[in-house]
């Protein structure tokens, strides 16, 4: 390895060979695929993640759950243990936790559906990884390599979202730490960036599609995009999703929720399950246009 030297934001080609030569693409067609449960990433299908923010009760994750099975959906996610911007928690902001983790277990034993769901501190992990089928690192810790390194032996599939103030290259450095653990199955994930404005007083982000093309230059890894998060505003979800369909995006995230405006955490963003079918007939009619499918 040549030495480090000063830092920066674009990728160069000594990053390339040096700072992420697992992540990096061997030639121009190198693309991982790899299965979770049946389920392909990298290949013609488009995965769906769908599910609530946060697992707010038994009854409503299994809800989902059935519903998003029902619909066509091929991950149940939502959040047991939730990173909040703020230490203050009102009652309907309280975290489920282990109890929550429970309930995701049930849902999946009941609908046979596969489970994403966050980790945010080692010390749980042994307990998460006998539920979830892929470990998703968000995006406040995208950069805690302890962390990632633990996951990445568990030899679990790992969802790694991109920060919000990270660059390509830091993104991608960050799943080098997860490859040089040998473990492979690694989604990189899209959730929106720190931006002057956002177009909208009660939007954070800006949903930065323009990464998935540039993130398809160097690396094999697939990418999935999260409209959700990145938006904060239930109107733009559907366009956003379809324009990251377009931009080549690999699966998608989507926070589905049945009472969307009651929704424990972040009430602007969900779309509820009606909303989740036909926007599944929408991504999968802007897939076939790229030779992909969504269903």
């Amino acid at each position: 390895m040549l030495e480090n030297k000063f830092p920066g934001k674009d990728i160069t080609i000594d990053d390339i060979k040096t700072k992420f030569p697992l992540v990096a693409k061997n030639n121009p067609n190198h693309f991982s695929k790899f299965k979770v449960n049946g389920v392909e990433f990298g290949g013609k299908k488009i995965p769906i993640f769908a599910g609530p923010n946060m697992v707010e009760s038994k009854e409503l994750i299994l809800d989902c759950a059935k519903n998003i099975k029902k619909i066509g959906g091929h991950f149940l996610r939502g959040g047991a243990f939730k990173p909040l911007t703020f230490p203050y928690r009102s009652k309907k902001y309280t975290e489920t936790r282990e109890e929550g983790i429970k309930w995701l277990k049930n849902a999946k034993l009941k609908t046979d559906l596969p489970v994403v769901t966050e980790i945010m501190e080692e010390r749980y992990l042994e307990l998460i990884c006998k539920t979830a089928d892929i470990l998703q690192i968000g995006s406040r810790n995208m950069q805690n390599y302890p962390l990632i390194t633990a996951c990445a032996k568990t030899k679990k599939p790992i969802l790694l979202k991109r920060h919000y103030g990270a660059s390509l290259r830091d993104w991608l450095g960050a799943a080098e730490y997860i490859l040089c653990e040998g473990n492979n199955k690694v989604i990189l994930c899209e959730r929106g960036v720190s931006v002057p404005h956002t177009h909208r007083n009660t939007s954070r982000f800006l949903l930065d599609l323009q990464v998935v093309p540039a993130a398809k230059e160097i690396t094999h890894l697939p990418i999935a995009v999260d409209p959700s998060h990145a938006t904060f505003w239930r109107p733009w979800v559907e366009p956003m999703t379809l324009a990251a369909i377009a931009s080549g995006a690999d699966a998608i995230m989507l926070e589905v929720h049945p009472d969307p405006e009651n929704s424990a955490v972040d009430p602007l963003q969900p779309i509820n399950f009606k909303a989740f079918k036909n926007l599944m007939n929408k991504m999968d009619k802007v897939a076939k246009i790229l030779g992909r499918t969504v269903k």
